[in-house]
């Protein structure tokens, strides 16, 4: 810090701070909003080729042929590939509601969405996950990790195990 008479220097320290608080914050609000930006698409993407395949028959070849289309169209952008398009479908099939993936799943990576998907059957499981990554911040890595330390049954039967065994404070 530079050599600042001590009347200014407590009110710049608040000062900075308070200027990296929102900062930060500001930093979190563009990441999530971000997200939402890329996952979103994502979804509505594996949606409508589910739609066209219940309604139209369409096979598992059109996921093929599209992504070598979308991948020439959009030369530029990456994720169009037949496996990143299969997760897409996967992921509409497993959140049908908009609401839960604009709500939670938007504010996390595609690639935290990915192992959740990848990792958990249940989607109370695959959710709790999500905002706890929200809450806390985890790295996929992190996320990982918890899922397979098994952290959802850790938590639950803890707050299970309370309630049982303290009634009178429930």
């Amino acid at each position: 810090m530079p050599n600042l008479p001590s009347s200014i220097s407590e009110n710049y320290d608040d000062f900075l701070r308070d200027l990296k608080e929102r900062i930060r914050k500001a930093q979190i609000r563009a990441v999530v909003s971000v997200n939402r930006e890329l996952v979103f698409p994502y979804w509505q993407i594996g949606r409508d080729i589910l739609i066209r395949q219940q309604e139209k028959g369409w096979g598992a070849k059109v996921i093929t042929t599209l992504s070598k289309d979308l991948r020439q169209s959009f030369p530029e952008m990456k994720g169009f590939s037949r496996t990143n398009l299969l997760y897409m479908r996967a992921f509409a099939e497993a959140y049908p509601e908009e609401q839960i993936v604009q709500a939670v799943l938007g504010q996390i990576t595609w690639y935290h969405n990915i192992a959740v998907l990848d990792k958990l059957k249940s989607q109370n499981e695959r959710l709790w996950y999500a905002r706890q990554t929200i809450e806390n911040g985890w790295s996929r890595n992190v996320l990982v990790h918890q899922i397979e330390s098994g952290l959802y049954q850790r938590q639950g039967d803890a707050l299970t195990n309370f309630e049982q065994t303290l009634p009178w404070i429930c």
